[in-house]
Order: structure tokens, then sequence, then C-alpha cells
């Protein structure tokens, strides 16, 4: 699993932390798989002394599926990995947005490359 793990860092650009709207990337030791899912919710599981949450998530799978997982923070932001059913699981929110890269003077007139169009006036 810490080898799949490591894979995953490489391919994807991944967020430290996990909030509401984000799409996590799932993988599972057993069966081997990878899947993603919307978080929908947050909720504070009072009856438990340490922190756990419910988290609330839309798994995007073919039919998409609404679940409802008991995590502590470090589990549902990918500090660490977890087991549920004896099975290994890894969660991490996806970075869709790149960072902002500062460019020199020259360069702000030409056209962003930010995967949006150029806009032109055609008469």
């Amino acid at each position: 699993m810490d080898k799949i793990v490591e894979e995953l860092h490489k391919i994807f650009r991944l967020k430290n932390t996990t909030v509401e709207g984000d799409i996590v990337v799932i993988v599972t030791e057993t069966p081997q798989s990878l899947t993603y899912a919307l978080i929908t919710g947050f909720e504070r599981d009072h009856a438990k002394h340490d922190e756990w949450w419910h988290v609330s998530l839309q798994l995007l799978t073919v039919p998409p599926q609404k679940t409802v997982w008991t995590l502590r923070t470090p589990q549902f932001t990918g500090q660490e990995v977890f087991t549920m059913g004896g099975d290994k699981r890894y969660i991490k929110a996806v970075d869709f947005f790149e960072p902002e890269t500062k460019k020199p003077k020259a360069e702000n007139n030409k056209r962003k490359v930010s995967g949006q169009p150029a806009l032109r006036v055609v008469k």
C-alpha cells in the first residue's frame, strides 16, 4: 500500500486539507482499486471521545453511491493509511487548480495558458 500511495503522489497534485465540495481519490488495497468521490459533508461524531467525523461521500462510480464513513481527520486528509473491515484504504483530496506563478512583466501581455480559450471578436 505504501508504494501505491507513493506513486499516487507522483501522478496527482494533492491537497493537505479536505473540505466539503472536494473530490478525493480513494485507494483500496484489497481489491486493489482507485475510486473518486465527492465530499458532501462532515458531521462531528459526539459519541466518541476522540475527534471522529461522519464524512458523507458521493462515490463517483457507476452507478453513483452515497455513503457515510466515520473517520478521524488524519484518515480523510491523507495523513495516514487506515483499515475498514480489515482492508487498507487511503483518501486524499485532489488539487485541480494550478498554483499561481510569478511571470516577468513582458509575459503578462501574452494570452494566459490557463485552459480557458481566448475571446476574439468575429464580424
